[in-house]
């Protein structure tokens, strides 16, 4: 074992080279892996009864104690790089995860699983300590990492686990090809799910604790030609919700935003992709517009967020509670206001516009690609024109992008190309630069850490009203929108965010259509 001595002193904790120093054997073999992994609590070295961790920041150091009370011993901190400390972490623990299998000369064998596969063989496998390991590994891994998806996809010759992060999927372990049969029969029974059944698509849902966090996860599992592939959503109950100024919608935008979600009645909809933020904004507002006056009720597939003085009510279609069920059941609650969490389908959205025709204000999401797009996709539902016309009130067109990492955001300069796409002209830019992440260890190397909302507030005016009844074509709305209320679309909310420094050029294209400002 290496010296501990440091060349310097940090905030009176010894600081560790870990270049140089590495962590012994048994002290490894003394902490158990998801401990070290759920902490970022790295063992160095047990010495006179007392067991030597290393962590990235003092703020951990409650965390040390806590592995030290679970092993049994006194510890003693030291600091040491994180990055130095994630990366061995994940390089000691996964391999002795690994060794834990039993030794197998080809990867390959065992992985496959055939429909005659004895049920208690399925369950034994599921059970094994590594296994067991290795899932919780990736549970903890994930949530660390900020994932809001996992992947658990299986090829010929291997396995990969990608994570969702900011929106962008990425490599994150390579478990051995032997064990997806059965990590993904431990995911199963987690999710109360039918682990004998392989050959249909199955969901479920997972309650799990990581570090203190309540964190739900909705699994999805479908059969493919090399073995069943599960991608699990993270919702983290502990997450803090975001108020409407968090959100990142522009002055201008969130002042006309605050009037229209305090009218009376109407219908409110916020567009676009699944993972776009839809929920969160909706969140946002009903928790502006709260009061111990107003009577508001969610009916939600899932509920994702539990929020303090409003009752949410979760879809189960299995029991025959529906969107549809639900809402026609909540209108006889005395409510003021109603969110629903999706409108699907037909029956969905005339329950919705004709609650807000007596008397509510009705929020829900739909997925359109821009704002004036909810008008016609709610006609194509086959609501009446003059329904739609009567109840809508605004649509809220929303995309994220990748927020330039604020550790390592240097000047560049922008190709003239990405500029053009975006509408930034020279005289837009007085030293010809932007900013970009050159990548760090904070954002490990991407050059973005957190995102950005993007919006397109479209109110329904009279002229819509009118093009609406005339089943107009959702360019025409949104040219009118443009020229007469000076609605900002989602390209130019993006150019601005641009020339704040907040995110780049090719981030706002990948999430944009390429059209007129």
């Amino acid at each position: 074992m290496g010296s501990l001595e440091t060349p310097s002193s940090r905030q009176g904790f010894e600081w560790i080279d870990l270049e140089v120093v590495k962590p012994s054997e048994e002290a490894v073999r003394l902490t158990p892996p998801e401990l070290a992994l759920r902490h970022q609590v790295l063992p160095v070295e047990l010495r006179d009864g007392v067991l030597t961790v290393a962590i990235g920041a003092p703020t951990a150091l409650a965390a040390a104690d806590e592995v030290g009370k679970l092993v049994g011993y006194p510890t003693r901190a030291v600091l040491a790089a994180p990055s130095f400390i994630r990366a061995l972490i994940e390089e000691i623990f996964i391999e002795r995860i690994l060794s834990g299998l039993p030794d197998k000369a080809d990867d390959q064998a065992g992985a496959e699983i055939d429909d005659t596969t004895d049920l208690a063989d399925l369950q034994k496998m599921a059970g094994e300590a590594a296994v067991v390991q290795m899932v919780n590994l990736i549970f903890a891994q994930a949530v660390r990492d900020g994932a809001s998806d996992i992947h658990v996809e299986p090829y010929e010759r291997q396995v990969k686990v990608r994570f969702r992060v900011d929106g962008m999927l990425r490599d994150a372990l390579q478990p051995p090809r032997r064990m997806h049969a059965a990590i993904i029969s431990r995911i199963k029974i987690l999710g109360e799910m039918n682990i004998a059944e392989r050959r249909l698509p199955q969901d479920g849902r997972i309650k799990i604790t990581i570090a203190g966090r309540a964190i739900d996860v909705r699994v999805s599992i479908v059969p493919t030609v090399y073995g069943e592939r599960a991608v699990m959503r993270i919702l983290d109950k502990t997450t803090a919700m975001l108020g409407l100024e968090e959100l990142g919608m522009r002055q201008d935008a969130l002042a006309r935003f605050r009037t229209i979600i305090r009218v009376p009645h109407g219908v409110i909809l916020s567009t676009g992709p699944t993972g776009s933020g839809k929920s969160t904004t909706l969140y946002a507002s009903l928790q502006e517009i709260w009061s111990s006056t107003t009577n508001i009720l969610t009916i939600e597939d899932p509920v994702e967020y539990q929020v303090p003085g409003i009752s949410q009510i979760q879809v189960r279609p299995q029991i025959g509670l529906t969107f549809a069920n639900g809402l026609r059941s909540i209108v006889r609650q005395d409510p003021d206001v109603i969110m629903v969490g999706e409108i699907r389908d037909h029956e969905t959205a005339d329950i919705s516009i004709h609650a807000a025709l007596t008397g509510h204000l009705v929020f829900s999401t739909l997925h359109t690609n821009d704002a004036a797009g909810a008008v016609t996709r709610l006609l194509d539902m086959g609501v009446e024109p003059y329904l739609v016309a009567s109840s809508l009130v605004a649509t809220v067109a929303q995309r994220l992008v990748r927020r330039i990492c604020a550790n390592c955001a240097q000047p560049y300069e922008p190709r003239a190309e990405a500029l053009e796409a975006i509408g930034i002209e020279g005289s837009d830019l007085p030293g010809g630069t932007l900013m970009r992440g050159a990548g760090c260890d904070r954002c490990q190397q991407t050059g973005y850490k957190g995102r950005h909302a993007l919006f397109e507030l479209f109110i329904v005016d009279e002229p819509i009203r009118r093009l609406t009844v005339d089943r107009a074509s959702s360019n025409d709305m949104r040219d009118h929108a443009i020229r007469r209320q000076g609605m900002r679309t989602l390209l130019g909310d993006g150019r601005l965010a641009v020339l704040d420094g907040k995110t780049s050029p090719d981030e706002v294209l990948r999430v944009c259509q390429r059209e007129a400002l």
